[in-house]
């Protein structure tokens, strides 16, 4: 038999058989290691573990513990819970079961719903396929096999999913017991890999996300690679429904839908009110002191301008319809860039006057569909904290290292901790369809931000496919107090986009050049970033950004009137007050402040009323004492313009 030279992670070198496995490298390595393998990484391309392997190549062997091993686990528990659904509910049809951050889903088109029983007999199934041990199969197919084996199941679905596949791009079925489901790949070897997992819960969901389509049913579940992990990410989550932002935001007044406006229109309460304006004074001050410019923009555009920006080839099925006014196309806007764009031509410029920073909190609209909305996250309209920076090659990397390191700053007023730099970059392979045309282009700005990045010291990570239209970008990823990832910021620079319109500034020379843009959103829209605070912080916002900063508590109605003047005093000072002057108990309205997470509490007894002073009660922290009202003014006035994070007991 032939043999073959397999490479390791450590760049040892082994020989084996020709027709090797991943799976048996595992095992010639250590036991222990191939129970726990679930899929190998072979000359660069993720495959089974149980693919032969024919040829010299290099191999990476994952387990259930790896980002990627974790992401086949995770998606080998969908299809053995599908199997399992079947079972039970055979004429049903599935759709699609993808892996999801450390999650898993599967929709299925079932007359009624699932109940929480459904949920536990479906569990108790899975164990038993689990316990089978399985061995999971794949068979290559062909579309004439795929399109029989599917119909014969009556599997409408997964034949509209093989019609819409490229003549061109392989099929495959995966295999176990009497269970086969379409699936590229790649699986766990057996089903007996799976051992811990849990289902979560259920929900419709529409057909692609599209509220024209039928609605099916979804269940979510999760799987580790032990015991203990399904435990710590299970208490994760019962923290994380607890500080949902839909929830607090509902508890606390902040923000509310209405079917009467649209789903995904969010409309801001007095109390979101007021963290939008202190969100958009810290952008203001922050963005003034680099140099920007204010502008507005209108909210309806001509089509044209769209055509010639590129957003209608490309962007079109996530903007709102064209509305007719007299015979010309308008639209609502679904970004700010165009409009900015006829800003910087609207006078001539110099290199003089580059670097050009213009910004504005720009309402947009998008149509998300319906599946995809989700509380503040996923939303049709949205203010965004957007900027475009017009400057020169020469200036690029020190405008794109500063809003880099604008990122930081305010990472560091909100205490965010934990952040990672992503660098998306174009795919060759979909120029002129998902990309700018212009691969020289490309090639050449994406290197310059590399070297940016680098020299800058800012640590990042390369994902390829996930760049914009018109450009490459930085993606910034942040994880909230207890862990959960988000997508907020985003800096990307448009290098085509300029000459369409014929942006120009007069070089030292007096020859005309075409400036590059630097488009970037550190606080990313209100929308999002506010339900990224709201759970990042459990509703317990720090005082600068409290919707109300000091309760003021009478004890008893003979300190009503005082109560007053202090709040008086309070107001004129800048603060956000309330009074609770209602005839409970003192006791009672503590409690009713604590539940509307107010941050700083003044008990006001006769004591105080004759001091002229009030006893101060902070949320987390409990009794500060005694102070005077204009001790206490500079106290808290201290801690709102440096926009102090909330105390806590360790503080």
């Amino acid at each position: 038999m032939n043999k073959i030279n397999i490479t390791l992670p450590d760049s040892s070198i082994h020989e084996y058989d020709a027709g090797i496995t991943a799976l048996d490298v595992a095992k010639s390595i250590g036991e222990r290691l191939s129970m726990s393998t679930v899929a190998a990484t072979v000359n660069d391309t993720l495959v089974d573990a149980t693919k032969p392997i024919n040829a010299d190549s290099t191999v990476v062997i994952h387990t259930a513990d790896s980002k990627i091993g974790h992401e086949v686990l995770l998606h080998s528990t969908a299809h053995v819970m599908a199997q399992a659904v079947k079972k039970f509910w055979p004429e049903c049809q599935m759709t699609i079961g993808p892996a999801i951050e450390n999650r898993f889903y599967y929709d299925f088109d079932i007359d009624g719903t699932f109940s929480d029983e459904d949920l536990i007999k479906i569990e108790e199934e899975m164990h038993n396929i689990v316990n089978s041990n399985y061995e999971v199969f794949r068979k290559d197919l062909s579309r004439d096999e795929a399109i029989k084996i599917f119909s014969d199941l009556n599997e409408n679905y997964k034949l509209e999913i093989i019609n819409e596949i490229d003549d061109d791009e392989g099929l495959s079925a995966y295999t176990q017991g009497d269970f086969i489901d379409l699936c590229r790949g790649p699986h766990v070897p057996f089903t007996g890999n799976i051992k811990y997992f849990k289902l979560l819960t259920t929900s419709g969901a529409y057909w692609r996300g599209d509220e024209n389509n039928k609605m099916l049913q979804r269940i979510y579940g999760t799987a580790f690679s032990s015991k203990s992990k399904l435990k710590e990410y299970l208490l994760f989550l019962e923290e994380a429904k607890k500080r949902d932002h839909r929830k607090i935001g509902k508890e606390l007044e902040i923000f509310t839908f209405d079917d009467e406006v649209g789903p995904g229109l969010p409309l801001w309460l007095p109390n979101g009110g007021v963290i939008l304006n202190e969100l958009e004074e810290l952008a203001r001050e922050t963005e003034y002191s680099r140099g920007y410019k204010q502008v507005r923009t209108p909210h309806l555009t001509k089509g044209d301008l769209y055509k010639k920006s590129g957003h209608l080839d490309l962007y079109k099925d996530a903007m709102y319809p064209a509305m007719d006014v007299d015979g010309t196309d308008y639209y609502v806007k679904p970004m700010n860039c165009p409009h900015h764009h006829k800003i910087y031509s609207a006078t001539p410029k110099s290199y003089r006057d580059l670097p050009y920073r213009i910004s504005e909190y720009g309402t947009c609209y998008r149509y998300e569909k319906s599946g995809q909305l989700f509380g503040l996250m996923r939303v049709r309209s949205m203010q965004m904290n957007d900027a475009h920076i017009y400057c020169s090659k020469d200036q690029f990397s020190s405008e794109f290292l500063d809003v880099c390191n604008m990122y930081l700053e305010y990472f560091k007023i909100f205490g965010i901790e934990k952040y990672e730099m992503r660098l998306s970059l174009h795919d060759p392979k979909h120029l002129g369809k998902k990309y700018i045309n212009e691969p020289e282009l490309w090639i050449e700005t994406e290197r310059i931000v590399k070297d940016t990045l680098v020299e800058g010291k800012i640590n990042f990570v390369e994902i390829p496919g996930e760049a914009a239209f018109y450009g490459p970008k930085v993606d910034v990823q942040v994880w909230s107090a207890i862990g959960k990832e988000f997508t907020l910021a985003t800096n990307q620079v448009d290098f085509a986009i300029p000459k369409r319109f014929d942006l120009t500034y007069m070089d030292s020379d007096g020859k005309d050049q075409t400036p590059l843009c630097i488009h970037r959103a550190p606080l990313s829209t209100h929308e999002r970033f506010v339900g990224f605070l709201i759970e990042h912080y459990g509703g317990d916002f720090p005082v600068w950004l409290s919707p109300v900063q000091i309760a003021i508590l009478p004890v008893s109605e003979k300190t009503n009137n005082y109560a007053f003047e202090v709040e008086n005093k309070l107001k004129t000072a800048g603060f956000r007050t309330i009074v609770d002057d209602k005839a409970d108990k003192i006791g009672s309205k503590i409690r009713n402040t604590e539940i509307g997470k107010v941050p700083i509490m003044l008990i006001l007894g006769e004591k105080e009323a004759n001091n002229n002073t009030v006893s101060v009660r902070r949320r987390f922290i409990g009794d500060e004492g005694e102070l005077s009202i204009d001790k206490l003014i500079e106290k808290v006035s201290l801690e709102v313009k440096k926009r102090s994070l909330p105390y806590r007991k360790s503080e």
